[in-house]
């Protein structure tokens, strides 16, 4: 079945739809609790992130990026384009920004086609808002990354991510210690943590829309 916006607008409005199998599918560790704890101080941070989708070669396309290995915060590691949300900004308006200043597509040629659930990272005290958006008139944009944090961007098929064989479970070492974590391989990268829970989410809304479509 032919990928469409319109696919991908009814994956995101599942109504009966579980996010947590998806999510737990992923987890780097066996961390059922996800919930901000009453006893931390504050808020927590907000970010919003974008899965950019696009078409090339007739098939469509997801962005990721990878950040640089010098940075001091998740160095090396593979994300969505996105950041923490500024004063008076929503979450969506930030993911839009971030994604213009990663990766140069500005934030007029992107439609937010829906979101999804939002998760609570633990270690980071972050609470992150995740955006689909489409290049307006579908055709793969020109990329700009931002030298100084986007070591590469990586365009990667959807069909590619919807094979199960992209899953893989292996070590990924983090702050000198190795972790045995699931992981998506794509092309010898590993996708993992929040990203991969993410991307778990969305893959499993996309299969249940198009098996439903059979």
């Amino acid at each position: 079945m032919e990928l469409t916006t319109a696919v991908i607008r009814q994956a995101l409005t599942l109504p009966d739809f579980d996010p947590q199998p998806a999510h737990y599918h992923m987890l780097p560790i066996d961390r059922r609790d996800r919930v901000r704890s009453p006893e931390l101080p504050g808020q927590p941070r907000i970010g919003g992130v974008l899965l950019l989708l696009y078409c090339h070669g007739h098939t469509m396309h997801l962005v990721l990026t990878r950040r640089r290995d010098d940075l001091t915060s998740h160095a090396g590691q593979i994300s969505f384009p996105g950041g923490r949300r500024e004063p008076g900004e929503t979450a969506a308006a930030a993911a839009l920004r971030e994604t213009e200043e990663e990766i140069g597509v500005p934030a007029t040629a992107v439609t937010i086609l829906g979101e999804l659930t939002t998760i609570y990272i633990p270690p980071s005290d972050y609470e992150v808002h995740p955006f689909v958006g489409w290049i307006n008139g579908g055709e793969r944009p020109i990329f700009i990354p931002e030298l100084r944090e986007v070591a590469e961007i990586l365009e990667v098929p959807l069909n590619h991510l919807l094979d199960p064989t992209t899953r893989e479970v292996g070590p990924i070492a983090v702050r000198g210690a190795t972790y045995t974590v699931p992981y998506y391989n794509i092309n010898g990268h590993k996708v993992w943590g929040a990203t991969a829970i993410l991307l778990s989410e969305f893959l499993a809304r996309v299969r249940e829309t198009v098996d439903s479509k059979k």
